[in-house]
């Protein structure tokens, strides 16, 4: 047994080898990395072995002793290894690299010299030019000590390091990391990863007829399941345990360059770069505070290979660009395991999750066309809409707006009727309800499915608890904590000081006031939308020209939803931005606490940004207008805009519609395919382009990864689908046709992402997740508010309930004849304010003295003119009514079907319970074993030496 010292510091028995008396010795401690020179080009492992083996031969016999084995050296040129051809490369450290002092000086020995020799008098350097390179040199000199510091503290940690500066990509150097199999054993006991026993068990798929159900399920959906063996359903487990070095004896350690893969080996290293101090930097902590003062300038793992070319051989990189980031094979399940197996658990949650909406979004997609194609079938059926369109009926309609409309007939509103019956009809009630059940029925089918993946994962027994106390704190609170610490004139250890409400209250109010400021603003702009609306619906009834009078109400709709669309795709990326820069103020003290917050706050604000037009249309417009001869005016003289006849639903399904599939095409398309596009082509700009493609084909794996995208997190892509989500389920009583549109963007969405998991972007650091965080919080109330909002369209945006309450309770013969005769009221036009009557009172041929508008009144003849009729009472507490009852039913049901439905598939707790008797059954198996081996060592009589302690 080797003491605790020696356990964290002494695991590279290379490094042991290689360290000998003398000066050799010194001189190696110093240079523990194997360095790359300057004037080294297309280096090969068969003429070179580093720097390491011409400066000990002890070490280059150590680094030759593994090629003894099997195993073969790897090209460094298609695989992530050293030059050796043997060590793996898990992580890369890049750093900026400037021209070497010493050239500069001569540089500017030589321009001297010419302009003695052409002067004839000495040459005076310009004072600022010299100043300027003494505070570059000194910057340099400090971030190379910086890196050399904490280069060193990783070497102690176990950890070996190859450097390689300038040879192809100038100004860029590369610190590769590799850990050995001890470190590997050592960190995996730390962060108590679960690891394959040797002990194997059979997995049962539930009883009989469920056995039966699954075998039929996966020969009828074969075709559709991809190439790869990850995702075949296998008989046989592996039970897994947390790694420890004392059981070693316990795992599966026949192939040790597998048993660790390179997404664990990437994450260990990570966790190692996370904790290590460097006490030179402005900040105490880890890499993210190098990274932040520009110590280094990357860090990243590496993918495992290429995945075109002749040259590229299979692995796990190459089969999930062929199984799952393609487009030709769209219809086919995703690897999940394999993707889970490659960028970790908590980016296969992601694509698990994206692959369970999109799979339910079938059939809500198809009830959704169902519905619409009711509303198809019956417009020609539909009362109010032929009343409208019946030209015998000569109803005269009040002006549009103030002086330049002019009165009209209600026969030209009839294509807007009938359209409006497309999506306002006795089917719209069902869909809603159908939407509600559904939301409820895609929560529980994915928390089933995450438990199914949890226990085929091996995450059942991970807790968030244990990752707050393992969890570091970010670098920005530890450099507040030591600014506080400071000032309080104490050691600048921050064990005993930390940042209290107090310290954090300037940030609270800074973004209360922002947060209200911003909401604000995202109304001010709405309104703005509206104004622009209801000038240019002025400025076109006043235009001369026939073409712009004629369909003046679709231009205003259309113009005006594509404004929307445009300001909501540009506030997006400002609100995330500043979201961003509130969370950073805020100082929180881990990296889960920060991610939250700053989740909290997007949502917040785009969600405002999204949806603040659409709630304006669906409960504001037409309802604060006012009457003929008594409107409503802002800012002096805008009059509020009205609804057509047939109501807003129309309208508010234009903006669902424009918005929708708006933000998928150009947000999917421009920013996540173009954007990347564009920063590869200016990250490769600073290479000659004759060179190129030479270079491309001698470039080392971690040179190649260096020009991909750099990987900002899966907030974007969970935000984006959390509002098509709000989309989908909170007006989807407006624009039935929403589930279809979601459908096929998630179809292209899958794929897109996947291909730039696997192309565009630098492979991610693998983190540990059991579920997908605060986002389950968001859609469950996004399912929960959808209810709501989906009974106060039906109940206030649509006809529905004025068409029911006429029905049965105002209709002669019990039909809906004589419904548009009995929502309009009477205004005599002579009680127009002055000044506000029409220009061309004659536009229709003839004198007007009573027009009709929509509304609730009494008519003028009665002796309460204009005041709201008992219709208008009656039809309002119908509308209360019904959002009560439908809440009330739906929430009901959707608690009934929440209960219903377990949240852990049965065969799974058999599973994870037969799991824990195994676990338990192995290690009292291992203490009869060790027992039975300390009574054959140990000859002495064992019951002399138990009865005592037994009794005592």
């Amino acid at each position: 047994m080797q003491p605790a010292g020696e356990k964290l510091l002494g695991f590279n028995s290379t490094e042991e080898q290689a360290s000998g008396p003398g000066g050799q010795d010194s001189m190696w401690r110093n240079e523990r990395y194997e360095s790359v020179p300057l004037d080294v080009k297309g280096i090969d492992e068969d003429n070179s072995k580093g720097t390491r083996d011409s400066l000990n031969p002890q070490t280059g016999s150590a680094l030759r002793k593994p090629r003894q084995s099997d195993e073969r050296p790897k090209d460094s040129n298609l695989w992530p290894y050293f030059q050796d051809g043997l060590r793996r490369i898990d992580y890369v450290l890049t750093y900026h690299v400037q021209k070497p002092h010493s050239a500069r000086k001569k540089k500017s020995r030589s321009c001297c010299l010419r302009g003695r020799n052409r002067t004839s008098s000495p040459a005076h350097e310009d004072p600022e030019l010299a100043a300027q390179e003494q505070r570059l040199d000194y910057h340099e000199d400090d971030l190379r000590l910086r890196r050399d510091e904490f280069e060193e503290n990783l070497r102690e940690m176990g950890l070996e390091m190859e450097k390689e500066e300038g040879t192809k990509i100038p100004g860029v150097g590369f610190v590769k990391i590799h850990a050995p199999w001890e470190v590997l054993c050592r960190e995996a006991e730390f962060m108590k990863l679960k690891m394959p026993t040797i002990k194997k068990y059979e997995v049962s798929h539930g009883s009989g007829i469920a056995e039966k159900v699954n075998m039929f399920i996966q020969k009828v959906t074969a075709p559709l399941q991809p190439k790869v063996v990850d995702s075949r359903t296998e008989n046989e487990k592996h039970l897994s345990y947390p790694f420890s070095r004392e059981k070693r004896h316990l795992f599966d350690l026949s192939d040790r360059n597998s048993f660790f893969n390179s997404k664990t080996r990437s994450s260990i290293v990570y966790e190692i770069l996370k904790r290590t101090k460097c006490t030179r930097a402005k900040y105490i902590m880890g890499i993210s505070s190098l990274l932040g003062s520009g110590v280094y300038t990357e860090a990243y793992p590496l993918h495992d290979g290429d995945i075109d070319g002749v040259h590229a051989e299979t692995n796990d990189r190459k089969i999930l660009y062929e199984e799952w980031a393609s487009y030709s094979i769209f219809y086919k399940y995703q690897p999940i395991g394999l993707v889970r197996k490659y960028f970790g658990e908590k980016v296969g949650l992601y694509f698990a999750w994206l692959g369970v909406y999109t799979q339910m979004l079938i059939p809500a997609a198809v009830v959704g066309v169902i519905v619409f194609l009711y509303g198809c079938a019956t417009v020609d059926d539909n009362i109010p809409s032929m009343e409208i369109c019946d030209e015998r009926n000569n109803i005269t309609m009040c002006p549009m707006c103030d002086r330049a409309c002019s009165y009209w007939k209600l026969v030209t509103a009839c294509g807007t009727a009938r359209a409006s019956h497309l999506f306002d009809n006795a089917a719209t009630v069902f869909f809603a309800i159908f939407m509600a059940l559904w939301a409820t029925m895609f929560m529980e089918h994915w928390k089933r499915r995450q438990m199914r993946l949890n226990y085929i994962w091996d995450m059942t027994g991970f807790e968030d608890t244990e990752e707050k106390q393992k969890s570091h704190p970010r670098a920005e609170y530890e450099f507040h904590v030591m600014k506080k610490s400071l000032k309080k004139e104490k050691s600048p250890k921050t064990g005993n000081v930390k940042l209290t409400c107090t310290d954090r209250m300037p940030a609270y109010m800074t973004i209360i006031v922002m947060m209200i400021f911003l909401i604000f603003v995202t109304l001010a702009i709405v309104f703005g939308v509206v104004l622009y609306r209801v000038s240019i619906m002025t400025a076109l009834h006043m235009s001369s020209t026939p073409t712009f009078r004629t369909n003046i109400r679709a231009t205003v709709k259309t113009t005006g939803a594509v404004i929307n669309l445009i300001i909501i795709i540009i506030m997006d990326e400002v609100y995330g931005a500043i979201a961003r820069w509130l969370t950073i103020m805020e100082v929180p003290k881990t990296d889960k606490s920060f991610e939250e917050r700053l989740i909290f706050k997007t949502f917040i604000l785009k969600f405002a940004n999204a949806f603040t037009p659409i709630v304006y249309l669906a409960f504001f417009r037409g309802r604060l207008i006012g009457r003929p001869g008594k409107y409503i005016y802002v800012l002096g003289s805008y009059r509020m805009e009205e609804c057509a006849h047939a109501g807003c639903l129309m309208e508010l399904c234009i903006q669902l519609c424009i918005t929708m599939l708006g933000k998928q095409l150009i947000q999917n398309n421009l920013f996540e395919i173009g954007v990347p596009k564009l920063k590869k082509l200016l990250r490769q700009r600073k290479i000659d382009k004759k060179h190129q493609e030479e270079l491309n084909k001698t470039l080392h794996r971690h040179e190649k990864d260096h020009f991909l995208g750099p990987f900002v997190g899966l907030n974007p892509e969970y935000m984006e689908m959390i509002i098509q989500f709000g989309m989908v389920t909170l007006f989807v009583a407006s624009f039935p046709l929403a589930p279809l549109f979601a459908l096929l963007n998630n179809i292209i969405e899958i794929r897109l992402d996947a291909k730039k998991f696997v192309t565009e972007l630098r492979r991610p650091i693998a983190v540990r997740a059991k579920d997908i965080g605060i986002w389950y919080t968001l859609l469950r109330g996004l399912s929960k508010v959808a209810v709501i909002v989906n009974a106060f369209v039906i109940s206030f945006t649509s006809d529905f309930i004025p068409r029911l309450v006429y029905q049965y309770m105002y209709s002669p013969d019990g039909t809906l004849h004589g419904f548009v005769n009995h929502t309009l009221a009477y205004f005599n036009v002579s009680h127009f304010q002055p000044g506000t009557e029409p220009l061309e009172p004659l536009h229709l041929g003839y004198r007007v003295d009573v027009c009709r508008y929509k509304d609730y009144r009494d008519p003028p003849w009665s002796d309460t003119p204009y005041e709201f009729s008992r219709e208008f009472w009656a039809i309002l507490a119908a509308r209360f009514a019904f959002v009560i009852v439908f809440q009330n039913v739906v929430m009901l049901m959707s608690d009934f079907v929440d209960w219903l439905i377990p949240d852990i598939p049965k065969d799974i707790s058999v599973q994870i319970h037969k799991e824990r008797n195994l676990i338990v059954e192995l290690f009292m198996k291992e203490e009869r074993g060790k027992k039975y081996r300390n009574t054959i060592g140990d000859p002495s009589p064992q019951p002399l030496r138990s009865r005592p302690s037994s009794q005592a």
